[in-house]
């Protein structure tokens, strides 16, 4: 991790992409015999959508631990900005079902 370098945009990134990567192995351990799309259809249909991104929210705090102890604290900060811009979207998601 010493050749990363530490910038905001790339924690953004990270934080984006980290719960994206927890909600995939969530549908592909528990969901594999059946579409993308109809998990999708099945979690806005039963409610399931925003505790599953809450849930694959938390990732970002393993990672922003990660980075922190690394002294990577921009990345931490840009890991912490994308952390909120899921809770916004997870409070859409609340209001909109």
């Amino acid at each position: 991790m010493r050749n990363i370098k530490d910038h905001i945009a790339i924690g953004i990134i990270v934080g984006l992409i980290g719960p994206l990567l927890g909600a995939l192995g969530f549908y592909l351990s528990e969901f594999r015999h059946s579409g993308l799309m109809e998990f999708l259809d099945l979690a806005i249909s039963k409610k399931l959508l925003s505790p599953l991104l809450s849930l694959c929210a938390v990732i970002n705090l393993g990672l922003f631990y990660l980075f922190l102890n690394k002294d990577k604290l921009y990345i931490a900060r840009g890991i912490i900005l994308s952390t909120l811009i899921y809770g916004l979207i997870i409070v859409l998601f609340k209001f909109a079902q």
